[in-house]
C-alpha cells in the first residue's frame, strides 16, 4: 500500500474532470496555500463531510537529540492537523471491512445511502 503524492491527485483530478493538468495543478496548489494561508490567520477550514483542519497548540519542552544524546529546548508553538469526519471515516473502515469480510461500501461523499 503505497502513498499518493499531488502528482497522482492532479492526474487522477485531470481525468475525472476533463481538465488538463497544468490547470488541475494551480487548483489543487491553490487549494494548498488557501489552507495554509487560513490556519497561518488563525482560521480553520471545515468541509462538510470531509474533515477540518486546524492548529494545535504545542507546549514547550525539553527534547533529546538521538545522535548525541544532548537535551534540547523545544519552543511552544503550532501544529497544523486535520480531523476527518465522521463520513470520511466510514468509507475508510468500509473499505477495510471490504477487504476483510467482502460487504459493501459507502456512497461517495455527499451521497445518501
Amino acid at each position: 500500500m503505497g502513498n499518493v503524492t499531488k502528482k497522482d491527485l492532479v492526474e487522477k483530478i485531470a481525468d475525472s474532470t476533463g481538465l488538463t493538468q497544468v490547470d488541475t495543478k494551480i487548483v489543487v496548489e491553490s487549494f494548498l496555500e488557501a489552507v495554509a494561508r487560513s490556519l497561518q490567520a488563525g482560521k480553520n477550514i471545515e468541509i462538510r463531510g470531509f474533515g477540518r483542519f486546524k492548529k494545535k497548540v504545542k507546549r514547550a519542552r525539553i527534547a533529546r537529540n538521538p545522535r548525541t544524546n544532548e537535551r534540547i529546548q523545544v519552543q511552544a508553538g503550532y501544529k497544523p492537523v486535520f480531523e476527518s469526519s465522521r463520513e470520511l471515516c466510514k468509507r475508510v473502515n468500509d473499505a477495510y471491512l471490504i477487504e476483510q469480510q467482502g460487504e459493501t461500501p459507502a456512497p461517495p461523499l455527499g451521497q445518501q445511502a
